[in-house]
């Protein structure tokens, strides 16, 4: 058996469902907006560059995993920068968020897009990660990400956020081979951007599905299954690989049926009954990020009844069921980390 630290981190071996001596934490979103460090650091720069400079986008990682004694780090990025290369034009304003000028809508627009070489589109995700690499512990794994196809379409589509999903649905209904082949243009960007990544130096990648929760059973099947089976098959096999979604637990069945090492679950989703019923070797999950935003008793309160549950069960990685918000104290945040890090079953 291997002495390498990072092999041997307790992320990693709750990843492959082997015994732990207490439970793996990480949160989403642990480098954010409610860190008065995260803004010292961002000060005045533009998101899109934040996310593009790989000095800043490592401080912030390693600040986080610092100040909250996690047992992993999260690249700093966002999902939608990876679009640009293809011909997207993307922004982020005040009080709307990430927003594309140009979105896909039409058959022509989408073959416009182009396929680019990680190499060469988003060459600063590589730097990013040997710069974290370096400044981490030795025995602390940085996991790195990407938008699930569906998700990034999704977004390419509407062009901003969305409540209805108009235009994206419009579009993956009324024009099944547009959308293929769009589909197919995203798994072949993805999975060069995450194998980038991994050859940059992550331990582990997670797969955000943010948008999946809006299909049916029958819609993910036709519209998003196999092109995310395809993408895990490309970059399956180097590292874990996690896949989480949101608004999702009619969906978690067919998600998990595309091939992914960990099962990530929201909040809204029975950990351990669903954890059972498929079957993983791993799940991440999933305390409802807001808890954060209550009293430090609710926070232990929660945390307790999810570890409980688990009862030290190998293959479980404390998280959140979704992203840390801009309003949560900080001092909660270290409550629970702390806390995870305290829990010893009976």
């Amino acid at each position: 058996m291997t002495s390498d630290p990072l092999t041997q981190s307790l992320f990693l071996k709750a990843c492959r469902g082997e015994p732990t001596e207490r439970t793996p934490v990480w949160l989403n979103r642990q480098a954010g907006r409610y860190m008065p460090e995260y803004h010292q650091v961002k000060g005045n720069t533009p998101s899109l560059d934040f996310f593009k400079t790989p000095e800043l986008a490592a401080t912030v990682t390693c600040d986080a995993q610092r100040i909250l004694g996690v047992d992993a780090a999260i690249m700093f990025a966002d999902l939608l920068p990876v679009l640009e290369p293809m011909g997207l034009v993307l922004d982020y304003l005040p009080s709307v968020g990430p927003k594309f000028a140009n979105p896909v809508r039409t058959g022509e627009h989408v073959d416009a897009l182009k396929v680019v070489p990680a190499k060469e589109g988003t060459a600063y995700i590589a730097e990013t990660v040997r710069l974290i690499r370096r400044e981490l512990p030795g025995n602390i794994p940085l996991i790195g990400f990407a938008g699930a196809p569906f998700t990034l379409a999704s977004y390419a589509i509407e062009g901003q956020g969305s409540r209805e999903y108009l235009h994206m649905k419009r579009f993956m209904y009324g024009d099944g081979g547009a959308w293929k082949v769009l589909m197919e243009k995203l798994v072949a960007q993805v999975a060069d951007y995450v194998l980038l990544q991994v050859e940059a130096g992550v331990q582990a990648v997670q797969i955000f599905d943010s948008w999946v929760g809006c299909l049916s059973v029958a819609d993910y099947q036709e519209y998003a299954q196999p092109y995310t089976r395809e993408l895990f098959r490309l970059i399956g096999g180097k590292v874990p690989v996690i896949y989480f979604g949101t608004g999702n637990p009619h969906l978690v069945d067919e998600m998990y049926a595309t091939g992914p090492d960990v099962m990530a679950l929201d909040w809204r989703t029975p950990l351990v009954p669903t954890w059972e019923r498929l079957g993983c070797v791993a799940v991440q999950g999933n305390l409802d990020p807001i808890v954060l935003c209550s009293t430090p008793e609710a926070v232990r309160r929660q945390t307790d009844r999810i570890l409980r549950e688990v009862g030290g069960r190998p293959g479980h990685i404390f998280n959140l069921g979704h992203g840390i918000v801009p309003q949560t104290p900080v001092d909660n945040v270290k409550l629970l980390v702390e806390h995870v890090h305290a829990f010893r079953t009976a």
